[in-house]
């Protein structure tokens, strides 16, 4: 495992050569027009074979009954999952750079932890702290100025870059609370299974919020696995420069809108 990670880490800082200009610094929308390369095409496609797998039998049939949920009870889930993202969400604000934000969102986890009942609803948008994005470290890592390095798919994970995959050891250094307290250091109050079905229970919701754009797509794609690949970069690279386009399929929609597709 420890030599997997040397090579991926050294893959993502050698990709960094391919996007500095000559006085070493990084031009983050010129980085937005440079192909992302595809090294392991086979191997991915593979990996993405198998996880289309796994998501018929599982994940699909779970988030099609998830659907079927009372509407206030979709929500509270969908609310109480953002806000246990904001715990990796503060920390790459901070390394970014925007206190105001980290600030911002500080406020916004407490008042929706305490009043808000665990985040199940979402008193902090009505008192005017509702500009929410997800960040992370592969995020964090493209801000620094690092390059994407190779395309890849995880193992039920899904897609992902080197640098994204590199970022997300962040999580297991320290970086993400809620994995210190679940997870890294044995509580009273969690336990690993909290963790880990936070995580799942987040992909139920996520298949479950992009559904029919996911079917739809599949039904219209020449080829299924470039689309899905074409989609993740761009809405990474979105994400990264925090511009305001919307990728539909990865749209975090209101289930409202989702439903009338």
């Amino acid at each position: 495992m420890i030599k997997i990670l040397g090579i991926i880490i050294i893959s993502l800082f050698l990709s960094i050569s391919s996007y500095a200009d000559t006085d070493g610094s990084i031009d983050l929308s010129k980085k937005n027009n440079v192909e992302t390369k595809d090294c392991f095409e086979k191997i991915n496609r593979g990996v993405f074979a198998f996880n289309q797998a796994i998501n018929d039998v599982v994940f699909e049939p779970l988030a099609k009954g998830y659907r079927k949920l009372p509407s206030p009870v979709r929500t509270g889930t969908s609310n109480a999952l953002s806000n246990l993202s904001i715990l990796l969400t503060l920390p790459n604000n901070v390394l970014q750079g925007d206190l105001l934000l980290a600030g911002k969102n500080s406020l916004r986890f407490i008042i929706n932890t305490t009043l808000g009942v665990v985040g199940i609803f979402d008193p902090a948008s009505k008192v005017g702290l509702n500009e929410y994005e997800n960040e992370d470290f592969g995020q964090t890592l493209g801000r620094w100025g690092f390059g994407e390095g190779c395309y890849i798919v995880l193992p039920v994970l899904g897609p992902s870059t080197l640098r994204d995959a590199t970022g997300s050891i962040g999580n297991y250094i320290g970086g993400d609370a809620w994995y210190n307290v679940t997870v890294r250091n044995d509580t009273r109050y969690f336990s690993n299974f909290d963790y880990y079905a936070s995580k799942g229970m987040g992909g139920v919701d996520f298949i479950a919020k992009n559904l029919g754009a996911l079917d739809n797509l599949e039904e219209n794609s020449i080829d299924f696995y470039a689309s899905v690949r074409s989609l993740y970069l761009q809405d990474r690279r979105k994400r990264i420069l925090n511009a305001d386009e919307v990728i539909e399929t990865f749209d975090d929609s209101d289930w409202e809108e989702i439903e009338t597709q």
